[in-house]
């Protein structure tokens, strides 16, 4: 996985936020953390998870950190190539390319992570688990296996 910065402006999404106890001598403190997705809508995606007293803070954090993460993903006229499955954990991920006009038929952090990287036409299925911070792995992971014709030709020619 290489970073890089983002060329354009980023649009950041919460995905989930989780409140979270620490027990202590005196009772519980708690905590929050957040897992937030940022995208440019032109094939860049990243996501990032901050933890922090207060929410807003977590969210800060998070958004930084996945601005420092993103990534290239592979898009073909506002969908996938190929159909793909990403896999992290217990949570896999199937994605597979639509016709113009689906949309995005994903729920959670899938479709955040889709919508955020320019994804406009796409099926997919979560299996094993939907936990989000699985689910939002498994599908970084699948779109990055993803690889265009020309990428597959090149990678040929360099074989040979």
């Amino acid at each position: 996985m290489s970073a890089q910065q983002p060329t354009t402006e980023v649009e950041e999404r919460v995905v989930a936020i989780n409140r979270v106890a620490k027990v202590v001598k005196g009772g519980r403190r708690f905590s929050f953390s957040a897992l937030v997705v940022v995208g440019n809508g032109t094939g860049e995606v990243g996501y990032g998870l901050g933890k922090a007293n207060e929410v807003p803070m977590a969210i800060g954090k998070a958004g930084r950190t996945a601005k420092k993460n993103v990534m290239k993903v592979q898009l073909v006229n506002g969908t996938i190539p190929h159909q793909v499955q990403g896999t992290f954990g217990a949570a896999k991920v199937i994605l597979m390319p639509a016709a113009p006009g689906t949309g995005v038929i994903a729920g959670g952090a899938v479709r955040a992570v889709l919508e955020s990287a320019g994804v406009r036409n796409i099926l997919t299925k979560c299996v094993g688990t939907r936990n989000p911070h699985n689910a939002l792995r498994a599908t970084i992971n699948g779109l990055l296996k993803l690889e265009t014709q020309e990428m597959i030709l090149e990678n040929r020619r360099k074989e040979s």
